[in-house]
């Protein structure tokens, strides 16, 4: 694994974010369209590889992590505009990274 310098790291931008909705991505068993408030005037679109483990009942309402300055890259036609973090070793078997507490939606992650 390649070291990156702390100045590399400091130019993510992660926040907690909360997924409004959620509906799959047709022609797709894996991937899911996500409605994410991270405390901007609108709500931001995401495209995750996440449809294997979680049904959309489980995203909806939920907080996560999201990098917000990623590059949009579009997914089956859909422009995703940042990335949910999750860990594990296949589509199969994720776990979305989650607060060990309560924090406001927008909050900056260090």
């Amino acid at each position: 694994m390649d070291l990156i310098r702390y100045d590399d790291f400091s130019k993510l931008e992660l926040r907690v974010g909360q997924i409004i909705s959620s509906a799959r991505v047709e022609g797709s068993d894996k991937l899911v369209k996500l409605s994410v408030d991270i405390g901007e005037e609108a709500p931001r679109t995401l495209v995750a590889g996440i449809g294997k483990v979680y049904t959309d009942d489980q995203l909806t309402g939920r907080k996560i992590i999201v990098l917000c300055n990623l590059a949009p890259k579009k997914l089956k036609g859909i422009e995703s505009n940042g990335m949910l973090l999750a860990a594990g070793e296949s589509a199969d078997d994720l776990a979305l990274l989650s607060l060990s507490h309560e924090m406001p939606v927008g909050t900056r992650i260090y």
